[in-house]
């Protein structure tokens, strides 16, 4: 895991996506998924070239169901981004950084 990226679960998921300052950028995924890893060094450089400009996430299904359920997750690797607590946009599938960093639109 990545120590730029926080896990949430669904305790934290109200305060660290929904209420955030800037947009969020939730990655929703599973530790048996191929796709998956190979989405998550894509993540971190995201991560680190938004800095303080946007938040970036981790929700694995696996753990957190109900979040997965919530938001019509049926297919990892799926980023969502959030804007002011409201989902503006998802991405369904293994992405490139340059495709994620212009769906983040920062």
């Amino acid at each position: 895991m990545s120590e730029n990226i926080k896990e949430l679960t669904i305790s934290d998921f109200t305060e660290d996506v929904l209420e955030s300052g800037v947009p969020v950028l939730v990655d929703f995924w599973a530790s048996w998924c191929g796709p998956c890893r190979m989405l998550a060094p894509v993540m971190e450089e995201v991560s680190l070239e938004a800095g303080e400009n946007a938040a970036v996430f981790k929700v694995n299904v696996d753990e957190q169901g109900e979040l997965a359920t919530a938001y019509g997750v049926r297919s990892i690797p799926t980023v969502i981004r959030f804007e002011s607590g409201e989902e503006t946009g998802r991405l369904v599938g293994l992405q490139s950084k340059d495709a994620i960093m212009e769906f983040l639109k920062i």
